[in-house]
């Protein structure tokens, strides 16, 4: 029997700094019933999907860098958005700064929250591959992630969540294989990514012209090489002073773009994705169990 689930990239325009999270809850709650109206079933939401992109400041007050955290997903402010969720019967991946207090430290996370159509969180998501620096450094576009967020340390889990078998991943983590291959050995059908990338980068301007070829070139690879569907969905346009290049696309296993964002705006692309394809281009190209065999990987790795 053909199996199909129609998936929704849920873009965004900017999130101001001086937007609230009640007001950001309701452009997301707006943008999952824009997908739920054209029959998606499952949607991704950007990186960061709750707040401005903060790591392009210098904080050094931690109170102020506190407000930019969930101390716990879903809380008071985000719980409407599971809400429509079970409402809608829509699932959906959304990014955001985590906070875990552990005894007198804290935990800083880049997270993602895979929620089922129940409304329900089905797992969590911290990202593995942390980018940028500590410190501001001379000419470099000023993107302090290892600042404020450690090491995802939930490895590339794969979940069951309403029938499907769902992995996710954030922003840098999408342009390199291992993201991709983890979670289609552990199983994964569809890969879901939000992301924040700028526009321009102050070290390689001479770049400048291959940022959106960049952004989907890996996606597209990682995609076609492990036979997945992946969907994607950026946070775009100007926001606090820099700005987002976009692109929010959704992905077939034959490495196509099948559906892609036209605007830097709040935008919700959908496309009805056929599972039976995975089966088809493993067939073709890549069959893991024929080839990548793990007894196989031992005797030669001995």
């Amino acid at each position: 029997m053909t199996r199909r689930v129609k998936l929704a990239a849920c873009q965004m325009g900017p999130v101001q700094s001086s937007a609230s999270r009640p007001e950001v809850v309701g452009r997301l709650i707006h943008l999952l019933e824009r997908a739920a109206k054209d029959g998606a079933t499952l949607a991704v939401f950007p990186e960061l999907a709750l707040t401005t992109f903060f790591p392009r400041w210098e904080i050094d007050n931690e109170t102020k860098l506190d407000v930019f955290y969930e101390a716990s997903f879903p809380n008071a402010e985000t719980q409407p958005l599971l809400d429509a969720a079970r409402r809608l019967r829509i699932g959906f991946a959304i990014g955001f700064a985590e906070m875990v207090q552990d005894g007198a430290a804290k935990q800083r996370f880049n997270t993602m929250a895979l929620v089922d159509a129940e409304g329900q969180v089905a797992g969590l998501y911290r990202k593995m591959h942390v980018p940028g620096s500590e410190m501001p450094e001379p000419g470099v576009t000023v993107h302090l992630e290892r600042r404020y967020f450690a090491p995802g340390n939930l490895g590339f889990p794969v979940f069951d969540i309403d029938g499907l078998r769902v992995g996710l991943a954030l922003c840098n983590d999408r342009r390199w294989p291992e993201t991709y291959r983890m979670l289609c050995l552990n199983g994964a059908e569809i890969v879901l990514i939000g992301y924040n990338t700028p526009l321009l980068l102050d070290e390689a301007p001479q770049l400048a012209h291959l940022r959106m070829f960049h952004n989907h070139l890996p996606m597209q690879a990682g995609a076609y090489q492990n036979t997945v569907w992946v969907a994607a969905a950026a946070k775009a346009g100007l926001e606090d002073g820099q700005a987002l290049i976009g692109g929010s696309c959704i992905i077939a296993p034959t490495g196509e773009i099948t559906a892609l964002a036209t605007s830097l705006a709040d935008e919700v692309v959908t496309y009805d994705a056929d599972l039976g394809l995975i089966e088809t281009c493993r067939r073709v190209n890549f069959d893991f169990a024929r080839y990548r065999r793990p007894d196989q990987y031992r005797r030669i790795c001995e």
